[in-house]
């Protein structure tokens, strides 16, 4: 790690601590003030680890990350029980072998004396870096660059598995280890690519994670100065789409002009997914109308880049845009390459597409509705080939509970305003499990992010100052929730 991050200051201009702090609070918010430092440094320890679940790369990064995760949960010394699992993938093969998931560490200690149980997940796993060429600093360098700790991961989301050993530890040392409230740790080890071993793992370690409050740390907050509890999610549908025209490559001066190609048939076939302002074309996936708060083309623009001169797409609120409505996003090309490109008709282009469907939607639906439109579409006779189908469903979160009251409260000391109710575009699939397996339950999806933490891109980053408000946000529930009785 370089630089030499003011851990203990603070730039937003609000004092270190707060006057109306008192009882346990006070302990909790100094508990997290001290060991931040050493939540920085073991967070920095998990980034260096290059532990990328996507198939292509070394499962022994993800095992090692696993292993550290689960030696930071033991020396918490309150779980009964701390252990790395792996679940399978799917049904057996025919020879009766499963294939294994990514392992995950699974935590647990039962409530007392009608205390509640709270579920705490992350996920240790990180999406690839990409081009080095692309990072300011190497992705598995943790660096620090004024408020900011870049690294992949840093974010997304080994801080979010390290907000919940901070605050774990905050309260063992305000209250003590022999605390009554009941915690189960769930740091998942594939969330990067697709959670697939997720419902098994659910179903085989039920009574483990059995919680009255499920808190997911894989969000955003509005801004550096502002946090949020995340209440709507878009969910998802990607596929391979193969487009084939002809049996092998053919002379393009040749037979140009009367045989149409895969790339000719591709483009088409691609353009008819849209509308001209840019918007989703497939009749069959819906939106919802919710409101949303202001958000400016000129804020858009600052927190994604876009170039001057180009224009944003769709149509309503550009939150409405992001919340609340379908989008579609060809996310990768197999075709020849411009270096490599010769005279020829192509056979044959392979492209991912990735599809973000709007709350209130089933994802089978969807994917039946993305399918149908591509058939129809298909020019020229090309011949379509869909595989490697992938779904995630939206969520919609119950706010009226007594969780969601006790994490504003919490959110609103340790922060000093209070939350704000957020969408967000991107998708978190395994929440419908939970409530598919914990129907019951009361789910919140908190965060560390911020808008400039470019998670899964290059330079994605950690807001030291957001950082350490999200923990003291989580302590501060942590110690409510523990003297809750009677829930």
């Amino acid at each position: 790690m370089t630089g030499n991050p003011q851990t203990n200051s603070r730039s937003d201009g609000r004092p270190p601590a707060s006057d109306t702090d008192s009882g346990v609070r006070a302990s909790l918010r100094a508990a997290v003030e001290l060991g931040l430092p050493t939540t920085i440094a073991d967070l920095c320890a998990l980034v260096r680890i290059p532990s990328v679940s996507w198939a292509a790369f070394d499962r022994a990064a993800v095992a090692a990350s696993a292993e550290a995760v689960a030696t930071l949960v033991r020396e918490l010394d309150v779980f009964e029980s701390v252990e790395i699992v792996q679940a399978g993938i799917g049904p057996a093969s025919a020879g009766g072998h499963t294939e294994l998931g990514q392992p995950a560490v699974l935590a647990s200690r039962p409530a007392r004396n009608g205390r509640p149980t709270v579920l705490l997940y992350a996920h240790h796993d990180v999406q690839p870096p990409g081009r080095d060429e692309d990072w300011e600093s190497d992705p598995f360098t943790p660096t620090v660059r004024g408020d900011r700790l870049y690294g992949r991961g840093a974010a997304d989301d080994k801080a979010g598995v390290m907000a919940h050993v901070a605050s774990v530890r905050a309260l063992v040392a305000a209250v003590g280890a022999d605390f009554d409230l009941g915690i189960a740790l769930f740091i998942e080890g594939e969330e990067e690519f697709g959670s697939r071993s997720f419902a098994t793992f659910l179903d085989e370690n039920r009574e483990a994670l059995r919680g009255d409050v499920i808190v997911v740390a894989d969000s955003n907050n509005w801004d550096i100065k502002t946090p949020a509890i995340t209440t709507a999610l878009r969910g998802n549908v990607t596929l391979r789409l193969t487009v084939r025209t002809l049996a092998h490559a053919s002379h393009s001066g040749m037979f140009g002009g009367a045989v149409p190609d895969a790339m000719l048939a591709t483009i088409q076939l691609l353009a008819t997914l849209y509308h001209a302002d840019g918007s989703v074309a497939v009749a069959g996936l819906t939106s919802i109308d919710v409101p949303t708060p202001d958000y400016s083309e000129e804020q858009l623009r600052a927190e994604t880049g876009l170039l001057p001169g180009v224009t944003p797409i769709g149509h309503g609120s550009i939150l409405s845009r992001i919340w609340s409505q379908p989008a579609l996003t060809v996310t990768g090309i197999d075709a020849p390459t411009v270096d490599n490109a010769s005279n020829t008709l192509t056979p044959s282009v392979t492209v991912r597409i990735s599809t973000r469907i709007a709350p209130g939607q089933s994802a089978v639906e969807a994917a039946v509705a993305i399918e149908a439109h591509l058939r129809e579409n298909a020019p020229f006779g090309a011949v379509l080939e869909i595989d490697d189908v992938d779904t995630g469903e939206p969520f919609l979160v119950d706010t009226s509970g007594w969780a969601v009251a006790e994490a504003r409260s919490a959110m609103a000391a340790a922060w000093g305003v209070p939350p704000v109710d957020i969408g967000v575009g991107g998708s978190i699939p395994f929440i419908a499990d939970l409530v598919r397996v914990f129907p019951a339950a009361q789910i919140l999806v908190t965060g560390v992010e911020d808008p400039d933490s470019r998670a899964h891109s290059p330079n994605e980053s950690l807001h030291l100052g957001v950082f350490k408000r999200a923990v003291l946000s989580e302590a501060f529930l942590l110690g409510s929730l523990n003297e809750r009785a009677g829930h």
